[in-house]
């Protein structure tokens, strides 16, 4: 009862303003960072009562991601590394918009429901991004996990991708790795070493890669990192937080959505690699510029194909039968489904869009690599997969080449982050990828050209009329409108398209693709306009791009 006592103290002084009403989504929670302080100090509560469920460390992530800076959020981290269970999810929920009055009730449901032991012991893990308020949220954090009596440990700046490690090396007894930062950058760079000794005399330039940080955390990682990576990578860190706003016209998310290098802080020349963090480091694109001052992008469709082709080819110098997939959402370009599926012979599963359906479905396989085309994404072993290449690496009877290929997938395993995307981990992966293959990022992006494509989002009165199946790729509703599309789409060609209702506002997001950009652009218009006739637009209808 003492707990909940304090309980009541603690909570006066983190109040919730009055109507504020959050949903804890995918991400967690996301808004104004002065609109937060009573969900972190609530969220503190909550990771309190998960680790005594469990009987295990949580993690508690104060970070908005890509969000314009004078954002935050929260997001809390299962026993082994990955998200918050779903069932979880809506108890963040109804914690977060209960009434100050009614905040011990409705934990002692929870507690009640779940038949939570509270003198189980509890340990909650905290890390923040580097926004100016983060500090003052992470502590709010920290006060709602002392007042229901859990333990803490304060892991101060790290990525998300960070967060997530640490709390799996926790739970796996060290089995993962030590949960320290720097054990982090020694088990992801002696991984590197390994990989890069495989790669014949490469040159200072086909080290160097340029690195834009977002002027976030990323940013300060990678440049902690650096010397552990020895003479294997030469590094430019652009945006590196020292001047320039987070996320401001530069990062992971502006230079996928705007398809343009950062407008700020970089400075390259036409066939330099490059690649963007986005502000917590959780997603990675690459990029380059030809001749003629061009821009290239290569997105997480690219770097899923990059991945699951050098790991096909190694299972087969391995003479290893292992299933391997890549899992995709319906905004992956029509061409990166077409080169897997026919030319890799790769499987190849759509999902719903959303980091967590895209992860489940990866641990249906021997190895999943999954990407979304924002460059979230990461590779999962199963337990047997890692078994058979662990035995197969230490059997003295094989051949050279099996013994090359079991040593190199070995190493690969463990440069991945498989608890959520990294984008530090994903950078050396596809850095060891391209040197081992001897690839310039030229050859990589040749592999198979993009579909041109557009998305496009229109306002609607209620984005719920809209229902989806076939992995959103089909409207069930309004009635007509699939008809309306399909009918559309066969105007064009090579051409598909699809509609889906966002998940945080009242707007339906269109994607086409087709031959041409103009193709793409007329039957994303012409899509706009049916969702907005069928499916109660607001505002003026929508125009043509051109």
């Amino acid at each position: 009862m003492a707990h909940f006592e304090e309980v009541c103290k603690q909570s006066d002084l983190h109040p919730k303003p009055a109507g504020l009403v959050l949903q804890y989504g995918t991400a967690g929670f996301r808004t104004s960072a002065n609109k937060l302080d009573h969900i972190m100090f609530r969220m503190g509560l909550l990771a309190t009562l998960r680790s005594k469920k469990t009987k295990a460390t949580i993690g508690v992530m104060v970070t908005a991601s890509h969000n314009p800076e004078e954002d935050n959020g929260v997001k809390l981290i299962d026993p082994m590394g990955e998200m918050l269970t779903s069932s979880w999810e809506d108890y963040a929920t109804q914690l977060a918009n209960t009434d100050q009055n009614e905040l011990v009730k409705t934990l002692k449901d929870i507690i009640e429901k779940e038949a939570i032991d509270m003198s189980q012991e509890a340990n909650v893990y905290v890390g923040k991004d580097t926004r100016s308020s983060s500090s003052s949220l992470s502590q709010a954090v920290l006060d709602g996990v002392k007042a229901l009596g859990g333990h803490s440990k304060d892991y101060g700046l790290v990525t998300t991708p960070q967060m997530h490690y640490m709390v799996c090396c926790q739970n796996t007894r060290g089995k993962y790795g030590e949960a320290t930062v720097e054990g982090y950058y020694c088990k992801l760079s002696q991984a590197f070493s390994q990989l890069a000794k495989n790669a014949s005399n490469r040159t200072d330039d086909q080290k160097h890669l340029s690195v834009d940080g977002a002027n976030g955390i990323g940013a300060i990682k990678v440049r902690e990192m650096e010397s552990h990576l020895k003479n294997h990578m030469q590094l430019s860190v652009f945006n590196d937080g020292s001047r320039g706003k987070l996320n401001h016209q530069c990062g992971a998310d502006f230079v996928k959505v705007q398809q343009t290098l950062p407008r700020a802080g970089i400075k390259i020349n036409p066939g330099d690699r490059c690649c963007s963090f986005d502000g917590d480091a959780d997603r990675i694109v690459y990029y380059y510029t030809d001749s003629q001052g061009d821009f290239h992008l290569l997105d997480g469709d690219k770097i899923a194909t990059l991945i699951s082709t050098f790991l096909k080819e190694l299972l087969n110098e391995a003479g290893l039968d292992l299933k391997i997939a890549v899992v995709q959402t319906a905004y992956a370009n029509g061409s990166s489904t077409h080169y897997l599926e026919n030319t890799m012979k790769v499987i190849v599963k759509c999902t719903k869009t959303g980091v967590k359906h895209l992860h489940h479905a990866a641990q249906e396989f021997d190895i999943g690599v999954y990407f979304e085309a924002n460059g979230h994404g990461t590779v999962l072993f199963s337990d047997g997969a890692e078994e058979k290449i662990q035995q197969l690496a230490n059997d003295t009877n094989i051949n050279d080449e099996r013994k090359k290929a079991a040593f190199l997938l070995q190493n690969t395993i463990n440069i991945i982050n498989q608890t959520v995307g990294d984008a530090i981990s994903d950078m050396l992966l596809i850095e060891a990828i391209l040197a081992i293959k001897g690839m310039t990022v030229q050859q990589w992006d040749a592999i198979y050209s993009d579909l041109p494509n557009r998305q496009l989002k229109v306002k609607v009165s209620d984005r719920r009329v809209i229902d989806t199946t076939d992995s959103e790729r089909r409207a069930v509703t309004p009635a007509g409108l699939q008809e309306a599309i399909d009918d559309l789409v066969k105007k064009y060609e090579k051409a598909r398209s699809f509609v889906r209702p966002s998940g945080t506002e009242d707007v339906v997001r269109v994607y086409a693709e087709a031959d041409t950009q103009e193709s793409a652009d007329a039957l994303a218009h012409e899509v706009s306009l049916a969702v907005y006739g069928l499916a109660g637009g607001v505002g003026d209808e929508p125009k043509p791009l051109h």
